[in-house]
């Protein structure tokens, strides 16, 4: 059985749970919290970030784009890079796209500084100026997915890859504390509920965090 040391509104934890779902591989799941820096998740990965991945074999495997090649690489079907080296190089483009500039430009200013502050109890508040600047840049981002939404049938291509998995991996994390301006973009939203209503993809509509719920919406594939 694969073992998933992951945390539970990390997008890149997420990302490597919809890949073992879609590959529909069994694993269990171990929730981490990085911060906490454990010595015995440290052996695993002295980075000390999640997700992780603990293979049957015992191979132990880091880092969310490195853990989703290894799987399409060794369990190619279905297959979530594509076949041809230009959809390749769109969805490692996009994948690109959203772990980094979204991710840098959206993520962590909303998620962490709404959110994971929290969690870490750090004691530090939210910083208003980079919530702003997140929820400007977000506008921007929406437009941007929707624009690929209506001119193609997956954000890459005709093929639902990583890159519907990574845009929609972040996006569930914004999702949970009702940060998504759905209503700029019909588009955006009717891809976004394509998602959400694939087998892997379910299981992040049931996660909840102790005493701070999602909107009602979050849970429903339908909105």
């Amino acid at each position: 059985m694969r073992t998933l040391y992951h945390q539970l509104l990390c997008p890149f934890s997420r990302a490597v749970r919809i890949v073992l779902g879609e590959k529909k591989l069994p694993f269990e799941m171990v929730e981490e919290h990085p911060w906490d820096r454990r010595e015995d998740f440290l052996r695993l990965n002295p980075a000390g970030e999640v997700p992780v991945l603990v293979e049957p074999d015992g191979a132990v495997l880091s880092d969310s784009r490195s853990i989703a090649e290894y799987l399409d690489e060794t369990l190619p079907d279905p297959p979530l890079l594509g076949h041809e080296p230009p959809i390749r190089a769109e969805v490692r483009r996009l994948i690109g796209w959203f772990d980094g500039k979204f991710c840098r430009e959206v993520t962590v200013p909303l998620v962490g500084e709404k959110l994971m502050k929290r969690l870490r109890r750090t004691g530090d508040g939210p910083d208003s100026r980079l919530i702003r600047a997140g929820f400007t840049a977000i506008h921007e981002h929406i437009s941007y997915i929707g624009w690929l939404a209506e001119e193609r049938r997956w954000l890459a291509g005709d093929v639902f890859s990583l890159a519907d998995i990574t845009a929609a991996s972040h996006l569930s994390c914004l999702d949970y504390i009702g940060d998504v301006p759905w209503e700029l973009s019909p588009p955006a939203k009717d891809w976004y509920a394509r998602v959400k209503s694939r087998p892997s993809f379910r299981p992040l509509l049931a996660d909840r965090l102790s005493n701070i719920p999602p909107p009602k919406h979050y849970s429903d594939p339908d909105f």
